[in-house]
């Protein structure tokens, strides 16, 4: 079964995910995130199996985030919406394999559901 990683080739974190899966010799599937976002039901089911809040996968820091949406009484469903509308405030590497899910944060981490 296919590895599916959400990868912005700019992302050092992610960039060094992707070696991982490269040298594990996984068969992966990339998905540039940032030019193709996932839709709604993708991201609600890559939130439910990373068994997270959707305001867990937000960039906080970048500053669409910071400018828009920061210290507002968001529901998990706004969040969603705001993802899928600013994909870059996506968190990121996502790695996916057999169900699971996983944030490449430390990149080594992926290796738990490989």
């Amino acid at each position: 079964m296919k590895t599916i990683i959400y990868h912005n080739p700019r992302c050092r974190k992610s960039r060094e995910t992707l070696a991982i899966l490269e040298e594990k010799q996984e068969e992966i599937e990339t998905v540039k995130y940032l030019e193709t976002p996932p839709s709604k039901k993708d991201l609600t089911e890559i939130i439910a199996m990373l068994g997270i809040s959707p305001i867990d996968l937000v960039r906080k820091n970048e500053a669409i985030w910071k400018e828009n949406f920061k210290g507002k009484e968001l529901s998990n469903q706004e969040v969603v919406d705001i993802l899928i509308e600013h994909p870059k405030l996506i968190e990121r590497p996502i790695v996916i394999k057999n169900g699971k899910a996983v944030i490449g944060r430390p990149p080594e981490k992926v290796i738990e559901i490989l």
